[in-house]
């Protein structure tokens, strides 16, 4: 069957529900939504409405109010929720929710951001090689996995509006780089580019100099499938219209 799978980071799904959420999500119809930046806990949302749509919310809040965490709201049935990544570190954050699925699994996680100066880099970069650790010890496990969410890396050039003038910014760093494509290199795909290799293509702009109306963006927001899935992907695309956010709603269908 063709499942929708969509990844969308809400930067505080209260807010996010204000601003037409639910319109998106009625109209859309994923069958799973993994969001980030909930920035809420579970009991501060209302989840009649999204009940109403057939959707189940699993949560991995973060411990500081108003901050970060990571929700999936599914209108299939798990087999198995895993909250969190085992480490009190990372957990504390809220960064890592999965569901597990008969033939798959879907994981929301929140890669933290670095733009705040060099100790969150230096978080972010240990980061890094702690998820891919932990992604290869999964994988043993869970052949098919669709790692979705807010990466806050862009990946190639044509992944952002002004590669040059990025070269040294955090989400453009050389080392950044390195680990998304050795990343992919261990056992991933990348569901978006396997199927459109266009450029100007981007999940989130800064609120600043109107860059959203001018398509200055970039594209950190990803669906990376296990290669033994990849043949499975039937579709993938951006929602660049859909603007609840700073960011926009990445989708992939995967025939599973």
């Amino acid at each position: 069957m063709g499942v929708k799978i969509a990844t969308y980071n809400v930067n505080g799904i209260r807010a996010a529900v204000n601003k037409g959420l639910l319109d998106w999500l009625a109209q859309e119809s994923p069958d799973l939504v993994c969001f980030q930046e909930v920035k809420a806990n579970s009991d501060q949302l209302d989840h009649s409405p999204f009940e109403a749509l057939g959707y189940s919310g699993h949560w991995f809040s973060a411990e500081k109010k108003g901050y970060s965490g990571v929700a999936i709201f599914s209108k299939l049935q798990p087999k198995h929720v895993e909250k969190g990544c085992g480490n009190p570190i990372y957990d504390a954050e809220g960064r890592v929710i999965r569901l597990d699925f008969d033939s798959f699994s879907v994981m929301s996680v929140y890669h933290p951001s670095g733009t705040t100066g060099d100790v969150r880099q230096a978080f972010k970069m240990e980061w890094l090689e702690f998820f891919q650790d932990y992604v290869m010890r999964l994988s043993q496990t869970h052949k098919h996995l669709v790692l979705s969410g807010d990466y806050n890396i862009c990946n190639k050039a044509i992944d952002i509006h002004n590669p040059v003038a990025n070269a040294k910014t955090s989400g453009f760093l050389p080392e950044e780089r390195a680990w998304f494509d050795g990343f992919l290199e261990s056992g991933f795909t990348d569901a978006f580019r396997a199927v459109n290799p266009n450029p100007n293509q981007y999940t989130w702009w800064t609120f600043r100099a109107n860059a959203r109306e001018r398509n200055l963006g970039w594209r950190i927001d990803y669906n990376l499938v296990s290669n033994a899935l990849a043949p499975a992907i039937a579709n993938s695309y951006i929602q660049p219209h859909v603007q609840q956010s700073d960011h926009c709603p990445c989708v992939v269908v995967l025939n599973v």
